[in-house]
């Protein structure tokens, strides 16, 4: 494809996601800047713009959301974790065994084989999920197209279900209060993110871009030791960034070749997000929590789009981030063993 075309395409969709940003920041959608640019390139890419957004940037995008989630959870993460640790554990437990049996039944009706089916279903960690599928049996592509159509309609339903139940913490592409910052502060903030990056991939963590900032960047930010500085504009790029990821994966080609799959997916999706938003509804008459928060936290999306989300209402952002991070570790120790044992109950299959 010329040059002149594909950057033609990327103006298009740059144009089409901010009219669609700026319609649902003035519906007071949360996370409208992140929101808005995945359905412009859902739209862009089954349609066959042939475009997609470079790893690197996306790595970028998840560093950046790494380091505001330091800035706004810090030690109330740590906090959290230790006084609600049970619960915290029941309910990454129930979402997990929600995603297990969802991908058993698609496995037993013969709708997906069983390792694709297991690995499709995993709730959380879309980009890990694809990643290690391969390696234990599973076809990436059907595993790639479960995983962002369950991130797509997570981040739909949960801004919806934001929208409904709180008004924004401000403007909906924000994420967060704008703050004064210095070159020097920024320029520290970049070196944390490269050095937590670099530390989390060394001791092999997952989802270490958007890790490792946030594990770093808390720790000394808690301390005192450094205060984070994120531009507005950068914050803004990030949420473009990880919308234009999540929705370019969708193509033509892939609903082609999943298309008899595709009401099957779309059952499992909804029963997903319909089992963990009635456990939300359980928790709120356990907890002192209220209903949004408790969604975003059982909600079986990725952590960077769900904690921009939390970012940008008024849910309790701690708790939010303590339950995604631990069911992010859950879910990765747990995959190649539930990937096993589904396949196993596969028809006429053998692990």
């Amino acid at each position: 494809m010329p040059e002149t075309r594909i950057l033609l395409r990327w103006t298009a969709l740059v144009a089409v996601s901010a009219a669609l940003a700026y319609g649902l920041s003035r519906a007071h959608f949360p996370a409208a800047l992140l929101l808005g640019p995945m359905l412009a390139a859902i739209i862009f890419g089954v349609r066959g713009a042939g475009l997609s957004l470079s790893r690197p940037l996306f790595l970028a995008a998840q560093a950046v959301i790494g380091c505001l989630v330091a800035r706004s959870a810090t030690t109330e993460i740590a906090a959290t974790l230790h006084e609600d640790g049970f619960i915290i554990l029941a309910v990454v437990g129930v979402t997990v065994a929600a995603g297990a049996l969802t991908g058993l039944a698609l496995t037993r009706l013969r709708v997906l084989p069983g390792t694709t089916a297991a690995w499709g279903s995993s709730p959380g960690g879309a980009a890990a999920m694809v990643a290690m599928a391969e390696d234990y049996g599973a076809d990436p592509r059907l595993v790639a197209f479960m995983q962002y159509v369950r991130v797509a309609a997570v981040v739909l339903s949960a801004s919806l279900v934001a929208r409904l139940l709180a008004d924004a913490a401000g403007p909906a592409g924000a994420g967060s209060p704008e703050e004064s910052w210095t070159w020097p502060g920024l320029a520290a903030t970049i070196a944390v993110a490269a050095v937590g990056y670099g530390l989390a991939s060394l001791l092999r963590l997952p989802s270490a871009p958007l890790v490792g900032p946030m594990g770093l960047g808390a720790i000394l930010h808690a301390t005192g030791l450094l205060d984070i500085a994120l531009p507005g504009p950068a914050l803004d790029a990030a949420y473009a960034a990880i919308g234009w990821y999540v929705g370019l994966r969708f193509n033509r080609r892939t609903l082609d070749a999943t298309l008899h799959a595709l009401p099957g997916v779309l059952t499992a999706t909804g029963a997903i997000i319909g089992l963990c938003g009635l456990w939300a509804w359980a928790l709120t008459h356990w907890l002192p929590i209220d209903f949004l928060t408790a969604f975003l936290a059982t909600s079986p999306g990725g952590l960077d789009s769900v904690a921009i989300i939390a970012l940008g209402s008024r849910a309790d952002v701690s708790f939010v981030l303590a339950v995604q991070t631990l069911r992010l570790f859950v879910v990765l120790a747990t995959g190649p063993i539930l990937a096993k044992w589904i396949a196993r109950a596969a028809p006429g299959e053998t692990p």
